[in-house]
């Protein structure tokens, strides 16, 4: 079943695109966000850029391992920044921060597996004849 497997990489993708599709339109926002939280603003075109390209590397199945490492770490750090203040006490802030773990779960069995005859890992493994 290769099909949920990357099927599994393009939701969790597409959450990634779609906040980094939001920053790009409202930068304005994003970075008073940012700053609200006391992070610098120059994180934010970094952070498109990160949430833009490993997420279609995700897709692609390009680095797979790496690429849900990174975006791992990258959950679990603006989780806590941004959402783990106030969880229990503001109910969208335990909404949003379990959903982020429920994130960091997918990309965890993501990393966990070896690479589905869907991807270019597995392509390139078979190209290579290991």
């Amino acid at each position: 079943m290769h099909i949920f497997e990357v099927l599994g990489r393009i939701f969790i993708s597409f959450l990634f695109l779609v906040e980094a599709v939001r920053k790009f339109l409202d930068p304005d926002m994003s970075m008073m966000y940012m700053s609200d939280h006391g992070v610098p603003e120059f994180l934010f075109y970094p952070s498109l850029v990160f949430e833009l390209i490993l997420p279609l590397f995700l897709i692609a199945g390009y680095y797979t391992k790496i690429v849900s490492s990174l975006l791992a770490l990258f959950v679990l750090t603006v989780t806590f920044i941004f959402h783990g203040h106030h969880i229990f006490t503001e109910s969208l802030q335990l909404t949003i921060f379990l959903k982020n773990f429920a994130i960091f779960g997918g990309l965890l069995v993501i990393i966990a597996n070896k690479p589905q005859i869907c991807s270019v890992d597995y392509y390139l493994k078979f190209k290579k004849g290991n």
